[in-house]
This record gives C-alpha cells, sequence and structure tokens, in this order.
C-alpha cells in the first residue's frame, strides 16, 4: 500500500495521524508494506482497509479464501514474481487475466505480468494477508512425505551402521539433497505450514514415529523407517548444536531457520534418552504470531479491566497459573508489553527466554553455574527495578525474594503452576510462605486455560448437544434457549479436525479486602472460591462457557479445559 492511500485514511478520519506515523515507522524498521502493518497493528481490520483501497481506486474487492482458483491460471506466474509483487492470478477469460494484488497503484507488477504472460491485466483488490495465504495454498511444491519416503531406498538406510554408530562428519557434510536431511527440513517446513506448537520424534521398540502438537492436541504425521531412528536424531542434534556423541544425558538447544520470504523460525530442542533411543522435542517459537494486544487473547471485558488495574498498580505481586501450553508465557508478555515504557526498568527471569522483547532485559536462568530465578531476583533488586518477572515460583526462596521484592515498591509478574486461582494461594502457603505475606502481596491471580476455536471455513449448526448436557455444563435454560452452537464439519483449512486456533478462557481472581481476611484466617481453596464467586469473579467455567454460547467453541473442548463449579 502506498503513503497516498495512508494519507487518505487520516483524511477520512479512519486513522489517526499517530497511528499512521507509527505504522509507518515499524514497517519500514520489520521490512513490511504500510497496510500490513496497519492490520497487524489492529488499527483497521483487513476487510475494511481492502474495501477502502478498492473503493479509492473504483476496482472491484475479492475475499479470496471463498474462491477456487484453477491450477493452470495458477501455472501463469511464476510463484518467485506472485511473491515479489504480493500478487495471484485469479481467472482467466479469453485474453485478460484476473489479478489480485493489496496496491493498486504499483504499476511496475501490472506491466511485468502484462509482460510476463502477454495477457491484458485486469486487477481486483485483496488483501495482503489473504493473498499470502492463497500462494502459500497454491503454490505448495514442497515433497510430500510419501515422496521423500520413496526416495529412501536400500543403501539410504544404511546410514547407520550395526552397532548404531554415526558417523558424525559424514552427517554434517550431507547435501541439502541427502534423504534424510530432506526428511528432516521436511518435518520442520510442514510443522510450520500446519502451525504446530510442537514436534515429537519418538522411538519405540517396533517402531519409529513424528507427531505434531496443533491446537493443543497431537497428530501422528508419519512413521519413517526405524534404520533412520538415529540418523533423524542426530541430523536434528548437529542442526541443534548438541553434542552428538552424547547419548545418555538429555540436552537443550536452539534451531534457527529462514523460512524464505524473509520469515525466521526458532526451534527449541530437546532431546531425552528413552528405553529405545532418543527423543526429541522441538518447540516451535514464531515471534510474528505472538499476540501481545491483550483485547485479542479472550478476556471477557471486566476480567480485562480488573486485569489491568492490577498490572499498573505501581507494587504487589499478580500471578498467572495454568499447566504447560496452556499460554501463561503469552499473558505475561502482553502484560509486559503494555508496561513497557522509556521511564519503567523492567527484568525477567526466564527458563528458557522464549521471544526476545526490546526495551526489556531478559535473562536467562543456567540451574549448573548457579544462575537460579532465586540468584537472578537477588540482583534484580540491586539493579533498581520498576517490574521484575520471575518466569516460575517454584520453591520457597524464589517465593521469599519475589514476595519482599513485591512489598518494597516493585510489581512482580510470576507464573506457577496450579489448576484455579484460589488453589494458588494455597501452594503458596504449602510452600512455607506466611498468610500475612499473602494477603498483603498479591494483587490478583489469573488462572487459564486454552480451548480450540471451530474452524470458521467449515462452521456448522451442532443440533446433536443435549439439553442435559448443557444443563450440567452449567448453563441455565435462558442462556439454552438463546444460544446457537457450533461445530466443524472437517476441512482442508483444518486438516479435517474441525478446529482452527485457540482461544485463552480466564480466571480472574482480584485479592479484595473481603478475600485477604479469608486469607488471613487460613480458608481453604473451595472457600476462597465461593467468596471470589460472591464477589464477581468469573471462573474458569464460566469464561469458556461465555465462549461455547457465542459460537467461539464446542461442548467438548468446555469440558476438557475447565472443571464444574457446582
Amino acid at each position: 500500500m502506498n503513503e497516498r492511500i495512508g494519507e487518505l485514511l487520516v483524511r477520512q478520519n479512519m486513522l489517526t495521524a499517530e497511528q499512521l506515523k507509527r505504522a509507518r515507522d515499524e514497517a519500514r524498521t520489520n521490512g513490511a508494506r504500510l497496510g500490513h502493518q496497519i492490520t497487524k497493528l489492529g488499527y483497521l481490520q483487513e476487510t475494511e482497509l481492502t474495501d477502502f483501497v478498492a473503493k479509492q481506486y473504483g476496482l472491484p474487492s475479492i475475499e479470496l479464501a471463498e474462491f477456487e482458483i484453477d491450477r493452470d491460471v495458477i501455472k501463469l506466474i511464476p510463484e518467485e514474481v506472485a511473491l515479489k509483487h504480493t500478487v495471484i492470478p485469479v481467472n482467466r477469460a479469453g485474453s485478460t487475466l484476473i489479478l489480485a494484488t493489496a496496491d493498486p497503484s504499483n504499476i511496475f507488477a501490472i506491466d511485468d505480468i502484462k509482460f510476463l504472460t502477454g495477457y491484458n491485466v485486469e486487477v481486483v483488490v485483496s488483501s495482503e494477508v489473504a493473498i499470502k495465504a492463497a500462494i502459500d495454498k497454491y503454490y505448495d511444491k514442497s515433497a510430500s512425505f510419501a515422496d521423500v519416503m520413496s526416495d529412501l531406498d536400500v543403501e539410504d538406510l544404511e546410514l547407520i551402521q550395526d552397532e548404531d554408530d554415526v558417523d558424525v562428519g559424514e552427517l554434517a557434510r550431507e547435501s541439502e539433497d541427502a534423504p534424510v536431511v530432506k526428511l528432516v527440513n521436511l518435518i520442520l517446513t510442514d510443522a510450520v505450514k500446519r502451525n504446530a506448537s510442537d514436534i515429537h520424534i519418538e522411538p519405540y521398540e517396533k517402531e519409529f514415529r513424528a507427531r505434531y502438537r496443533i491446537d493443543g492436541m497431537l497428530y501422528e504425521v508419519m512413521k519413517p523407517p526405524m534404520k533412520l531412528r538415529n540418523a533423524i536424531t542426530s541430523r536434528l542434534k548437529i542442526m541443534a548444536e548438541l553434542d552428538i556423541a552424547e547419548r545418555r544425558l538429555p540436552q537443550d538447544g536452539r534451531i534457527k531457520l529462514k523460512m524464505g520470504r524473509g520469515k525466521e523460525m526458532d526451534f527449541r530442542v530437546s532431546s531425552l534418552p528413552t528405553l529405545f533411543g532418543e527423543k526429541v522435542v522441538l518447540r516451535l517459537l514464531d515471534k510474528s504470531n505472538l499476540q501481545l494486544d491483550m483485547t485479542k487473547l479472550g478476556f471477557e471485558q471486566q476480567q480485562l479491566d480488573v486485569f489491568k488495574d492490577c498490572i499498573h498498580r505501581p507494587f504487589g505481586m499478580v500471578l498467572v497459573t495454568g499447566p504447560t501450553g496452556s499460554g501463561k508465557t503469552t499473558s505475561l508478555y502482553s502484560a509486559l508489553a503494555e508496561l513497557n515504557k522509556i521511564s519503567e526498568n523492567i527484568s525477567t527471569a526466564e527458563d528458557p527466554v522464549e521471544f526476545n522483547l526490546s526495551g526489556i532485559n531478559q535473562v536467562q536462568m543456567h540451574e549448573e553455574i548457579g544462575l537460579n530465578f532465586a540468584a537472578a531476583l537477588r540482583s534484580f533488586l540491586r539493579q533498581d527495578p520498576d517490574i521484575i518477572m520471575v518466569g516460575e515460583i517454584r520453591d520457597f526462596e524464589t517465593a521469599e525474594i519475589a514476595i519482599k521484592a513485591a512489598l518494597t515498591g516493585h510489581l512482580v509478574l510470576s507464573t506457577l503452576h496450579t489448576n484455579d486461582a484460589p488453589s494458588t494461594v494455597n501452594r503458596l502457603l504449602n510452600m512455607g510462605i506466611e498468610p500475612f505475606l499473602v494477603a498483603s502481596s498479591v494483587n490478583c491471580i489469573l488462572a487459564q486455560r486454552l480451548a480450540r476455536k471451530v474452524c470458521e471455513e467449515c462452521k456448522e449448526r451442532d443440533t446433536e448437544v443435549t439439553k442435559q448436557a448443557l444443563l450440567d455444563a452449567g448453563l441455565s435454560e435462558e442462556e439454552i434457549a438463546k444460544a446457537t452452537l457450533y461445530r466443524g464439519r472437517g476441512c482442508r483449512n483444518c486438516s479435517e479436525t474441525g478446529y482452527k486456533g485457540r482461544i485463552a478462557v480466564y480466571e480472574v481472581m482480584e485479592l479484595t479486602e473481603e478475600l485477604k481476611e479469608f486469607v488471613l484466617n487460613g480458608a481453604s481453596s473451595m472457600e476462597l472460591k465461593r467468596e471470589a464467586i460472591r464477589g464477581g469473579m468469573m471462573t474458569l467455567r464460566r469464561s469458556a462457557l461465555n465462549k461455547l454460547v457465542e459460537g467461539t467453541t464446542t461442548l467438548s473442548e468446555v469440558l476438557r479445559v475447565s472443571t464444574s463449579d457446582k
């Protein structure tokens, strides 16, 4: 999108001058287009921007997701040209080619395609995100697992000798065309394409398999031959710069991959010796997918207001709780992004540092040399801090220092592993923290889970859920009468699962004066929960039920991520 459209958006009061300036600056920094940055910052919806651009140029707009493009039409423009200009051919009529673009002012792109194809070009407008998604969809030339497996002939399977020794030099020198290298690259790139959060490479006695975790659930994607077990593991360890000869101890490393189109992907690698070989788990860290806008995480408005109020207090402790993979890090990072100002000194102790955030001093823990959360916290307190984030409170020592910091004028953010917000208080007491210290230091406790969202592409009315099941889940008769439930039928977009993406469900418990009295009197977590609900707290189950009534998720997901309040 050119600068003129930016100025017109300001003139039409669709953007403020400050918003345009920020989008322009960030677009220059990130090497992105202005239109993409405007939508990424949440100033305008994709459809609003597309309709505005189309109107300004007097051109029709198109929703590419609802349009099936003929493969013969796609072949008219090579992928590198489509990527270079962010365009995609949509249709062909006689000697005319219909071309979708996000920037109709780019005359060079249109002339380039006229010259390349020999067709007259007619332009329609679509959003940059939709065009990139269509390019990914229609130009998917990567080999399939079946293609790569068919390349693995008998000679390839002799990479591992009888005594299971791998020639490190040989593996490191293997060309990009070597079948094992191809297979590992395909596993990594396919996981990125499918928006997987983790890859599990697992050896068993009689089989070897690869699984992806997509939207919180594990799916098996392939079973490579057993003889490739050590070759694949060794290839991943070489990429992560781990000790390939050490197979008896767990190891941790990182792989940084350039995925093309300027996209970088981080994989956090963990190897674990099991009975039948090393299991390797890779966590995908995609900074472009990191959602730091609190309003888009899934908070109900009342919950968001309470949480924001608590993190904007000058001191005290805000705790985020939930199991591994429940989105605690994203919630903490979004809170830090909200608090990140030039006037604040923010330090974080993390294990590991998942994403680097500019303007925040992030410290990686190294237990083996004595740099743990407690040691980092002590050091932070000598560094004139305003805001401190501790990755996790695991022991009495860390809890004690964090609480002292919260009582001496610092805002402390941290996580704990508990089932819900009220039980967090008991967890701290069990660690040995005195009730009066908990009551005077903790501002707010946020418990969360991630529920899968119904796929928008194949969403349909769900008529199979019984009224009794909804009543048992906790909905009232009135809510059931008004609710329209949906499910995903299963389509290509969601890999036939019926779900695409996730949304957080929250339980925000502010420690009000009444609740503090309960803590001081040694109340159980059940009593705390009842009092918090009386005070207006929305529980995890209630938050999940709201998402069900809105049609965002399904009853089975509500039951999976939350327990009954009865």
